[in-house]
């Protein structure tokens, strides 16, 4: 027995590979992002290659004709456009709200716990079930939108708002303002939590103003926060689809339509499947171009906050 124990203390003990205990903690979310991120992607690059309408074996090998007939997509282009508005006019419209909240819950301390829950609650409705609603809010008959305006005499004011193709988009764009900016405001309220109190004591003794303060002080110190805002705003609106969808459906005369819808249109209604995975894949790159634009401004532009 002792001369199997001095043999074995001899042998070189085997230890696991150092990488083995990462790559098995690593392999779930690997296998996740494999399946429903790399794999769609390669499937749908495949697709795009393709004429098919999706429901029987008549696959016609294209090549890249989908992509030369995306490049000469008048719709595609209108749908782009749109997408890019809305994001421009999201950025635009949500962060100054969205900033002016944060202000004023960070100034009403402990006694804005209140606020903070109805603020938020916009962005705990499902984006559906607020397209419903505000479709009927907008609805030209009943809605009580227009019923406010017969009922002041500003009848002349009262529109088709989703049906009219220059209301539509502008009256989509703040339903999705308006579910989104507590987001916003979270974000920048948490940014104001990081303000060193220091800073402004200092500031107050020396005699300068809130105005003063605000510009010259907590703005600079959120600049950071409102770099990263306005990029999620953007790649946010460049995917919207079932609030505008469900509102909307893109119309009318396509003046609400987004990447999305028509993405979702053309394969789901027309049943080209082969130029919908084109349509899909053109808004992916666009997305991913734009995400690693802002990213890349924002590092270079980074602030501690």
């Amino acid at each position: 027995m002792r001369t199997q124990a001095v043999a074995a203390q001899g042998r070189p003990q085997r230890h696991a590979p150092k990488w083995l205990a990462p790559a098995l903690f690593l392999a779930p979310a690997i296998a996740l992002l494999t399946a429903f991120l790399i794999y769609p992607l390669i499937e749908s690059l495949h697709l795009s290659l393709l004429e098919w309408n999706g429901l029987g074996k008549g696959r016609i090998y294209v090549g890249l004709d989908n992509w030369s007939a995306l490049l000469r997509d008048g719709q595609f282009r209108h749908a782009l456009g749109n997408n890019l508005l809305l994001a421009l006019m999201s950025v635009l419209v949500q962060l100054p709200i969205a900033l002016a909240l944060a202000l004023l819950l960070d100034k009403a301390g402990r006694g804005s716990r209140t606020l903070k829950i109805l603020y938020f609650l916009p962005l705990l409705f499902s984006s559906v079930a607020l397209g419903v609603v505000f479709k009927n809010i907008f609805d030209p008959h009943f809605g009580p939108v227009n019923t406010a305006l017969n009922a002041v005499g500003a009848t002349a004011l009262a529109q088709d708002w989703l049906g009219d193709r220059r209301f539509a988009l502008v009256a989509v764009t703040l339903v999705v303002c308006w579910q989104n900016i507590p987001f916003y405001m979270i974000l920048l309220l948490a940014g104001l939590a990081s303000f060193p109190s220091e800073l402004r004591e200092a500031a107050t003794l020396d005699g300068a103003s809130e105005a003063t303060i605000f510009w010259k002080i907590k703005l600079p110190h959120l600049r950071g926060t409102l770099r990263t805002a306005a990029m999620l705003a953007v790649i946010g609106s460049l995917r919207y689809f079932d609030l505008i969808y469900v509102m909307t459906g893109g119309g009318p005369e396509g003046a609400s339509e987004l990447m999305a819808t028509y993405m979702y249109r053309t394969v789901f209604s027309s049943f080209q499947l082969g130029y919908g995975s084109t349509v899909a894949l053109a808004m992916f790159l666009v997305v991913t171009l734009i995400a690693a634009a802002g990213m890349r401004l924002t590092k270079r532009f980074e602030t501690q906050v």
